[in-house]
């Protein structure tokens, strides 16, 4: 049984790092990297980036009728900050090389959408036509060859695929990190303990969690739902007790969330347990008559509501 058990998991290690069946080509190292350029982003640039990206979530989404927008917005400074400033990544989306980013909040891709377009992973017909006919489902699915790279949207998924992307490259001696966004509402979903106890017992140093905590989950808020009333901690609390390095910081804020990945990234050597950053966030930031109003979870807004104005223009 022991060695069954030891087969089924060598060929899911293998799978993971299987090339996509649509592209025979090997991606052995990029020529002209995308980590060259937006490195010289500064934080100003970084945050009209993220102003950009929210304008194009809004009309997109509006335009073609697609919900979502809310945890879609969330998550805006999170992804930006990880794309442009953090991340190890090229020009070509399966570079062998490249830092990994599993968006487990899959509901709220929109920004991730966007964003492969504005990088050139999707073509930018593809983002546009999103809910008219477009490859891009409502929730992200496996695409390697756009940088995508796992399917989600089934709550409490993405994490323990993380913890296993994570394990594989360290069993490999890999020098690309994984990054994992989840929700805080996801949170509840007892495979991500489980994820989390076999992170911190394989000492996946190499692995990141960020948790969008926006305080929201569907349609209500988490206090109401399981989270104590008033223990605003409650994450942090948790993934430190489970054996996490974690820090909290405003999610809406471009340079903390830089700064503290920057710090674990460069120190990864010395780090030994894997990290989590709760970001603070607000469901909805950017529009104002949406920003934490739970009933905007996949509603869109009406004319008259857009009309409070926004914060991104």
């Amino acid at each position: 049984m022991d060695k069954i058990k030891e087969n089924v998991f060598e060929d899911a290690i293998t799978t993971a790092f299987k090339p996509s069946i649509k592209s025979n080509r090997k991606f052995l190292a990029p020529q002209t990297g995308i980590s060259e350029s937006k490195k010289t982003l500064s934080d100003g640039h970084l945050c009209k980036k993220a102003n950009q990206i929210r304008k194009d979530i809004v009309e997109v989404a509006i335009r073609n009728g697609a919900g979502h927008i809310a945890p879609s917005l969330s998550c805006v400074d999170i992804l930006t900050a990880l794309y442009y400033r953090i991340m190890n990544i090229s020009r070509y989306p399966q570079w062998e090389e490249r830092d990994r980013l599993i968006f487990s909040k899959a509901h709220g891709c929109y920004g991730l959408y966007a964003i492969l377009a504005d990088i050139g992973y999707i073509k930018r017909e593809d983002w546009e036509n999103f809910y008219k006919g477009s490859f891009l489902s409502g929730c992200v699915e496996r695409s390697l060859e756009n940088g995508i790279e796992a399917s989600c949207g089934s709550l409490g998924h993405g994490l323990p695929i993380a913890v296993g992307i994570a394990f594989g490259a360290k069993l490999q001696n890999k020098s690309y990190r994984v990054y994992c966004i989840v929700g805080d509402g996801e949170m509840q979903e007892g495979s991500n303990w489980e994820a989390v106890q076999f992170a911190v017992k394989h000492k996946l140093s190499n692995l990141t969690v960020i948790i969008d905590n926006n305080t929201l989950q569907a349609m209500d808020f988490l206090e109401n739902v399981l989270t104590l009333e008033g223990r605003k901690d409650d994450l942090q609390r948790k993934m430190q007790a489970f054996g996490f390095e974690a820090i909290t910081c405003n999610g809406h804020n471009i340079q903390d969330i830089v700064s503290t990945l920057e710090k674990w990234k460069e120190g990864a050597k010395d780090i030994s347990p894997p990290q989590v950053l709760i970001a603070n966030t607000i469901k909805g930031y950017g529009l104002l008559c949406m920003e934490s109003v739970p009933k905007f979870h996949f509603r869109i807004p009406t004319e008259e509501e857009l009309k409070m104005g926004n914060r991104y223009e």
